[in-house]
């Protein structure tokens, strides 16, 4: 196999759980460059890459064919844009920038570089979204009339994080974590809307980054699409609710591939390694062809972060399919921005694509 060579920009939670396991494991890629600015922790499981105390540093090895801006989001722009300046090909962590002008200034010079961005959109590789993506796809639900979509969490304390707590820091906020994910899946699944309203404070006060947000989608055919967080939601809601004229379904956020990452497990390439679903994690609701009430409980195929990393690595070995390139991610941000933009106006933002 030809042998991709990758740098790590940082090895905190996002390098050591998503993103040096899978470069390990792949057989395709070689993980040569760590950057880590004090410690060297890296050392017990990935003897073999270098350390370097800065990312600029290490961008200055010219073996290196591709590099993972994993730091804070504050600075996604500044990094990636000297990695892409020093010829290589990048992948940024989601959210992709502080905000939709950054992330076209980003993208328009991968392009002029004949390099590639993609951003981690890791949570299209979440088994609950691919089950969605797969009911959708059956069109069993006729028309589709309105959809809930939320991420919430019980985390009532503030995170030691600081990147993502200062609400004086562009990008920081819920809005921009959990966001990303939710906005990238609304338009991933149903398209791009025309405009939005939303509703973005902190519940733990003024002195913190945002951490409830919903954000309403509204679509030329009628559709109203809901996105939700919050981190005061102790019990589970259904992560999904879509709702047709022929039925509906309801698939709750089952993937636990991140904690068994950060548990320790060690993700194999060319297998599906998670552990296997218990139970049934969906309902689906559906008028069948007798017009009689059909209601099935359903169970959601595992879903693999893996499939990221060998998406890029066709990608840049046969130029196959990019998984979320920068283009197409500037749309996310640019509802992120018409997002803020809304909450602060209390009014409707429409979109501009």
């Amino acid at each position: 196999m030809q042998l991709v060579k990758v740098g790590l920009c940082a090895f905190g939670m996002s390098g050591k759980v998503f993103h040096a396991p899978f470069l390990k494991q792949h057989l395709g890629f070689f993980l040569s460059a760590i950057v880590e600015r004090s410690k060297e922790e890296s050392k017990e499981k990935y003897s073999d890459a270098v350390i370097y105390r800065s990312v600029e540093e290490m961008l200055q090895n010219a073996e290196i064919d591709l590099v993972v801006v994993n730091t804070p989001v504050q600075t996604h722009f500044e990094y990636a844009k000297l990695a892409l300046e020093a010829g290589k090909n990048v992948i940024v962590e989601k959210p992709f920038t502080v905000n939709a002008t950054e992330a076209e200034d980003l993208a328009k010079l991968a392009a002029e570089k004949n390099l590639f961005i993609s951003v981690y959109q890791n949570r299209r590789f979440d088994r609950d979204y691919i089950q969605v993506q797969k009911i959708l796809n059956e069109k069993v639900l006729g028309n589709i009339k309105e959809v809930e979509i939320r991420f919430d969490r019980f985390r009532t304390e503030a995170s030691a994080k600081l990147h993502k707590e200062d609400p004086n820091l562009s990008g920081s906020g819920s809005v921009h974590d959990l966001g990303a994910h939710l906005i990238d899946q609304a338009v991933q699944l149903f398209g791009q809307p025309e405009k939005v309203f939303a509703d973005v404070f902190s519940m733990k006060g003024n002195d913190f980054a945002n951490d409830y947000f919903e954000i309403l989608f509204y679509y030329e055919n009628e559709l109203r699409l809901r996105l939700k967080s919050s981190v005061f939601t102790k019990e589970d809601h259904y992560a999904y609710k879509i709702f047709g004229d022929k039925g509906c379904f309801l698939q709750q956020r089952s993937d636990d591939q991140e904690n068994q990452l950060v548990a320790g497990a060690v993700p194999e390439y060319g297998k599906e390694w998670t552990a296997p679903l218990g139970s049934a994690d969906g309902i689906l609701n559906i008028f069948n062809e007798n017009l009689e009430t059909e209601r099935v409980l359903t169970s959601s195929e595992a879903g693999n972060y893996m499939n990221y990393y060998q998406n890029i690595y066709e990608h840049i070995v046969f130029g196959y399919y990019l998984p979320s390139p920068a283009e197409e991610v500037v749309v996310n941000m640019k509802i992120i921005d018409a997002a803020m933009e809304s909450s602060e106006q209390g009014k409707i933002i429409y979109l501009n694509f």
